[in-house]
């Protein structure tokens, strides 16, 4: 019977002009990210972008608890379905026009769910957000069910993950019935449906992803992430200046915002990082713990906006420890998930409590009466110099 599948398939793979979608050697030279991959993350950083916008204006507006934890499942959707596209990339990408077509539609996907993030957000209706989530990971398993039918050495890994993909998908569909305050208490069993799939799916058989070529998609989505806190909060800044009497303020705001983005971006890649990645176990680690620094990453420009609210009394009814927990916060989560994936055993002990030192006095800029922003980006250059003088010994 699998034979027969088999041979049926390949005929109609060859009348459509496809090959056979099999596993690519994880041990593959100079294997490089796509121009597809590429193009789909920019697609992403709509959604960040979105998601971190609303969350400032939460924040602002005396929401802050509220807009941090939509903010969270929101980015919970972003991250997961470029991670899980991410990683069967790494180890089945064929690029094929099939491919390149069923890529796009989760692109679309994700343009619904950026259009539906501000009614999330701000008024607790998830259901565009819901159906763009859905759209991008239908697409994911037609991608597992075309392994299946062409590759018979993964077709169980490939079934079960089509499987337990649709399965949740249909959960968060029925969700969309319930009244909002079921919606979001179901949110929390639906995520953990999500992410126990791949634990369940990869239990028996390892899916054969490129390690050097997942760290570098991954490292290329936070500089993409980076760059886009820092061109939000640069136009934020540009649009102050026109009417604001603080200019020594906003040029100090902006040169610290520089800093701040510059330091996150000197510890990520201070060291290399395929070498982390050795196992399931630590594959695993790593891509599940990446939610953590991308989600802060994404939160830093909301952080400088906040504090550019500050400078120009946008913010009238903001407490200050709010404004500083905004930005000092999330560069607390980034350097802290930055230490636990890529840091960890590859510094000294010195290092590290110098690392951890800058990072206790960050978080602890939001109840000391300090300017925050010089505290942030002050702690930042703290951590890259400890990084660096390790560097320099070896």
């Amino acid at each position: 019977m699998g034979a027969q599948l088999t041979s049926t398939t390949g005929a109609r793979a060859g009348r459509l002009r496809l090959p056979r979608m099999t596993g690519r050697s994880p041990h593959e030279s100079h294997r490089a990210a796509s121009p597809l991959e590429l193009l789909f993350d920019l697609v992403f950083v709509v959604a960040v972008s979105q998601a971190s916008q609303n969350l400032h204006h939460g924040i602002i507006e005396g929401h802050a608890a509220a807009a941090t934890l939509s903010y969270a499942m929101v980015f919970f959707a972003v991250w997961w379905a470029w991670m899980n596209f991410t990683w069967f990339a790494s180890a089945f990408d064929t690029d094929d026009w099939l491919y390149r077509v069923t890529t796009i539609v989760q692109m679309g996907g994700v343009l619904m769910l950026a259009a539906g993030v501000h009614d999330a957000m701000a008024n607790g209706a998830w259901s565009l957000v819901t159906l763009g989530y859905v759209v991008m990971r239908v697409a994911m398993v037609g991608q597992w069910l075309r392994l299946a039918a062409s590759d018979p050495s993964h077709r169980s890994v490939a079934l079960r993950f089509a499987g337990g993909i649709a399965l949740a998908q249909v959960f968060w569909v029925v969700r969309l019935a319930f009244p909002p305050e079921v919606q979001f208490w179901t949110f929390w069993p639906a995520m953990l449906l999500e992410v126990l799939v791949p634990l369940w799916a990869e239990r028996h058989h390892r899916t054969p992803w490129h390690a050097a070529h997942v760290a570098e998609r991954f490292g290329l989505f936070t500089l993409i992430l980076l760059g886009e806190s820092l061109l939000a909060s640069a136009n934020a800044i540009i649009d102050a200046a026109a009417t604001t009497h603080e200019p020594t303020r906003l040029v100090f705001l902006a040169v610290s915002g520089l800093l701040i983005a510059a330091g996150m971006w000197w510890v990520y890649f201070s060291f290399e990082q395929g070498d982390r990645l050795t196992s399931s176990r630590s594959g695993f680690l790593y891509g599940y713990g990446h939610y953590f620094l991308f989600a802060a990453a994404g939160a830093v420009s909301a952080g400088i906006e906040v504090e550019l609210d500050l400078i120009t009394g946008a913010a009238k009814h903001l407490s200050e420890a709010t404004a500083a927990a905004a930005l000092a916060v999330p560069v607390a989560i980034f350097l802290l998930a930055v230490w636990t994936m890529l840091l960890r055993g590859k510094i000294s002990h010195r290092a590290t409590a110098c690392y951890f030192g800058a990072t206790a006095l960050l978080l602890s800029s939001t109840v000391v009466p300090i300017s925050t922003v010089a505290a942030t980006a002050g702690c930042v250059v703290v951590a890259v110099a400890a990084i660096e003088a390790q560097r320099s010994r070896r």
